[in-house]
């Protein structure tokens, strides 16, 4: 057994003391931000007011436009995602800029506001910054030059380099030395080497793919098309396709929000001119389906706050001013009602 001096013993205590008020260390305060939950208001198209609505459930207080307050300018873009890794948060916004700040207090510690078109959101891996864009549009308005940007280093910077992708990517998701890229209009999933910064893989899709998630160890895609809805679950090892759960539902949209026990509830909608929208929901272990558990107009995003148990519901309201968010039990019951940014499209539930 190793012995200690007393007065060896009286210096590991004091440096024990020290180390645990030091402020460099690991363990820091938890700030605003860091709880509650975060709405992503998308902003209307030429205003470019996207912003961030803060909730905290415990009192109700709503705070909006979190990033100019926190930085005394506007986000002055349109919002189209909002992605927390490597303890950075970042705003991806679909008119040619990503925002870098600090979760807690929203402060901007970096940004990638050159070299982009039409981002789509983000993933980080290899000390990285991989971003999926929709690349210009052509005479036609076609996206036939869409990639995924890389950016070295995490806190922003310039675009390095741009690997072409199939039409339109939307979410991104990094395993290990890969990312997976959910190509949208090109009914693909792609799997990029973050290490090489190249293509390795192409993986066909049943339906347009849009949104990653993680179930039961394994990869998941959400695909749909005009009359059906797909889950794709992929070997994260193997690099493949393993099972696919497939639902009638028609005129779905890539706003999806995952439930508990493998509950998923799904945005769908008519579209111009009628704008008939609902929720449908469905259970991807057992194959039960719920079609139209909401009915209405102006849907625009869906979360599900796992630790109440509720689902929240945005409405953009025409993109008419400020938007709305309904929040409902999971019968169905209504028991709140909250006025946010404008276009809201999305939620981050810390």
């Amino acid at each position: 057994m190793i012995q200690f001096s007393k007065s060896l013993q009286l210096i590991i205590l004091l440096a024990l003391i020290f180390s645990a008020c030091d402020p460099t260390s690991d363990e820091r305060p938890l700030g605003v931000y860091d709880t509650g939950i975060l709405i992503m208001n998308e902003g209307a198209f030429g205003a470019n007011d996207g912003e961030v609505t803060h909730l905290d459930p415990s009192t109700g207080t709503l705070t909006s436009s979190v990033f100019e307050k926190a930085n005394g300018r506007p986000f002055a873009g349109l919002l189209e995602d909002l992605v927390l890794e490597e303890d950075r948060m970042y705003l991806v916004a679909n008119t040619g800029k990503v925002e870098v700040v600090q979760p807690g207090d929203f402060k901007s510690i970096g940004a990638v506001d050159k070299g982009l078109d039409q981002p789509r959101s983000l993933a980080t891996a290899r000390g990285k910054l991989f971003i999926s864009d929709y690349g210009p549009y052509d005479a036609n308005y076609n996206t036939s030059s869409s990639y995924v940007a890389v950016v070295q280093g995490l806190d922003g910077g310039v675009v390095k380099k741009k690997i072409p992708v199939s039409s339109k990517p939307e979410d991104l998701y990094a395993f290990g030395s890969y990312v997976f890229v959910a190509a949208s209009e090109g009914k693909k999933v792609e799997v990029l080497d973050a290490n090489a910064e190249l293509p390795f893989k192409t993986l066909e899709m049943p339906g347009q793919p849009v949104q990653f998630f993680e179930l039961n160890g394994d990869l998941w895609v959400f695909c749909y098309d005009a009359q059906k809805v797909y889950f794709v679950s992929i070997s994260k090892s193997g690099l493949s396709q393993k099972n696919i759960r497939t639902f009638p539902i028609a005129q779905a949209t890539g706003r999806i929000a995952k439930g508990d026990d493998d509950t998923f509830y799904v945005l769908t909608s008519s579209g111009w001119p009628e704008y008939r929208d609902g929720i449908s929901v469905m259970n991807i272990s057992s194959g039960t389906l719920v079609s139209d558990w909401k009915k209405g107009s102006g849907f625009y995003g869906i979360g599900y706050d796992s630790d109440a148990q509720q689902i929240y519901l945005a409405n953009a309201k025409g993109f008419q001013g400020n938007g709305e968010v309904v929040v409902y039990q999971k019968s169905g019951a209504e028991v709140n009602k909250l006025i946010v940014g404008r276009g809201p499209s999305g939620f981050l539930f810390r």
